[in-house]
């Protein structure tokens, strides 16, 4: 569910910062960022290399989101969207498997 909400958020700044709606564009992406950070510290790093390895990867959409909102560039967030599509679709398969 946070990374549909992400999802969601992110499209919906790509949208407004192509109209142009920049304060609108800035709410939204704070939202993706608060959701990826959320998720950033929900990881247990104890359990070994995935999770270092996807915080490295929360880390580095975070830092791709606040790029995207100083430089107000539509393409750095669909960078960050096409990475949490990724990773949305990989928790899936790994649902669907361990049922």
């Amino acid at each position: 569910m946070l990374f549909d909400g992400a999802i969601r958020f992110a499209r919906q700044a790509q949208e407004h910062l192509r109209q142009g709606d920049l304060e609108a564009a800035n709410s939204k992406l704070i939202r993706v960022q608060d959701i990826v950070s959320e998720l950033n510290l929900s990881l247990d790093l104890s359990v070994g290399e995935i999770a270092v390895n996807l915080q490295q990867l929360y880390t580095y959409i975070y830092d791709r989101l606040v790029q995207a909102n100083i430089r107000k560039d539509p393409e750095i967030v669909e960078e960050a969207l096409v990475l949490l599509m990724e990773l949305r679709d990989t928790w899936e398969q790994v649902v669907a498997q361990t049922r």
